[in-house]
């Protein structure tokens, strides 16, 4: 080994010391900034080591260069301006098209690198396979998100059956493949494709947190095949962490919600964004409240917590509600955020929003520190969440039985801001709208929380 191939060596290591350390500062949301910059500096160091190394052992043409100076800046720009634009409402969609070109780009590599040796050659094939399922899959997914496929479980005539026989041909062509026929692997890539839109559509709304994160931990998997066919000790490492973090995710994520991973993938659960149900007077057992009267219930509170979901997020209020927590804090009240793992629409997009608009951290709690809490607040503000609150959850004999749900119906009061009485994904009513110590603020988020504060305001002058 030369003294160049000992720096490098030595280079790498310290890009996967970045990695692990950035996904540790991960865990916190205080922390965690500064770990994603850590980890984007030890991956860009570990690029520019690659192509010097590439550089140094002329395995690199001229044109090669520029191909791939050109398509680095493309896609720089193209990451810079996408991550810029994109509204947090659209963050989740964002994040499944950032799996896709991922999963797609390992499959790439092994598409384009044939090699004689037969480990290579099986790393190859199962990074084709579980590249193609990535890509195609976190396609359909982001199409649920954004609206363009329809949220709601889409069933395929034959679909199961269709997917038994096309994992069975990419068997077959992969180990072709393995045994020389380098024209196998473009038929195990193709199969591959048609397994990962077969295996998403049947999946519904109520399960795309876990389904994204899922999706995640194939792009580490198949991003760490592709460095064992290139023998890029970096990728290996790299799509190791990702592959391992996003199944650790993954497994939590559906103990949050109480179903199996496996039947998630069998899908059907989910109904996609639910129908409105106009709310009025009219709707039995439902007690209507005013912002005015709301803001003063808060205002006498000695506890508020808050529980953020997805009505939040599509309104764009997080900055509302921070700045309500904010007036309340000002005025002696207890303020804490009480945040459900599936909240929203992918793993922690309530603390992300949060965040952006500065909440403090220590008042971001999830559900195992906010249950305990709720017997001695005095008020919880709902904010747009449905299924997560559903005290259903505590009886069998529905979608949402046994899942693991925020006590907020233990708690002295509960004000709910929602602009209706429509279902949540599991496409089931929520018990708590109906629970006398339930109010419901029939508005839009961003109003109705600016309503509570302009309130609040009046109140304390």
């Amino acid at each position: 080994m030369t003294g160049f191939d000992t720096v490098v060596h030595l280079v790498f290591l310290g890009c996967a010391v970045c990695f692990v350390i950035g996904l540790h500062l991960m865990n916190a949301p205080a922390s965690a900034r500064r770990g994603n910059r850590i980890s984007a500096a030890g991956m860009t160091v570990a690029v520019i080591t690659t192509a010097v190394v590439l550089l140094h052992d002329g395995h690199i043409t001229r044109g090669a260069v520029i191909a791939l100076t050109v398509g680095g800046l493309a896609g720089a720009a193209a990451g810079v301006i996408a991550a810029r634009r994109v509204l947090m409402t659209a963050m989740p969609q964002l994040v499944s098209l950032f799996n896709a070109v991922g999963g797609g780009a390992a499959a790439l590599i092994a598409l384009g690198d044939h090699t004689a040796s037969t480990q290579a050659a099986v790393t190859g094939v199962l990074d084709v396979v579980i590249g193609g399922v990535t890509f195609t899959g976190s396609l359909v997914a982001a199409g649920k998100l954004a609206g363009r496929i329809s949220g709601a479980p889409v069933t395929v005539r034959f679909g199961r059956p269709a997917m038994a026989v096309l994992a069975l041909i990419a068997i077959g062509l992969g180990i072709w493949y393995v045994a020389g026929a380098d024209l196998a692997l473009t038929g195990v890539e193709v199969a591959a494709l048609a397994v990962g839109v077969l295996l998403t559509l049947p999946i519904g709304g109520a399960d795309m947190p876990v389904v994204i994160s899922l999706l995640n931990a194939f792009t580490g998997t198949a991003v760490a095949m592709a460095g064992f066919v290139v023998g890029s000790t970096p990728l290996i490492i790299a799509g190791g962490l990702v592959g391992a973090a996003g199944a650790i995710l993954t497994k939590l994520m559906a103990d949050a919600m109480n179903r199996p991973i496996l039947a998630i993938i069998a899908g059907g659960y989910g109904t996609g964004d639910a129908v409105a149900v106009a709310a009025g007077s009219g709707s039995a057992g439902v007690r209507e409240i005013g912002a005015d009267d709301a803001a003063i219930q808060l205002a006498y509170a000695g506890k508020v917590v808050i529980v953020p979901g997805y009505g939040l997020a599509a309104a764009q209020a997080q900055h509302e509600a921070v700045a309500l927590a904010e007036a309340l804090t000002e005025r002696g009240v207890e303020v804490s955020y009480a945040i459900h793992p599936v909240a929203g629409r992918m793993p922690g997009h309530m603390n992300v929003l949060l965040a952006e608009a500065n909440a403090p951290y220590p008042q971001l709690r999830d559900l195992e520190e906010s249950n305990p809490e709720f017997a001695r607040t005095d008020v919880v503000l709902v904010i747009g969440a449905n299924d997560v609150t559903n005290p259903a959850a505590r009886r069998p004999g529905n979608p949402v039985s046994g899942m693991p749900i925020l006590d907020v119906d233990k708690a002295r009061s509960v004000i709910v801001l929602k602009r209706s009485l429509g279902h949540g994904y599991a496409g089931i009513d929520n018990e708590l709208y109906t629970d006398p110590r339930t109010a419901m603020l029939f508005a839009d988020a961003k109003a109705g929380l600016a309503a509570l504060l302009t309130g609040l305001h009046a109140y304390a002058n």
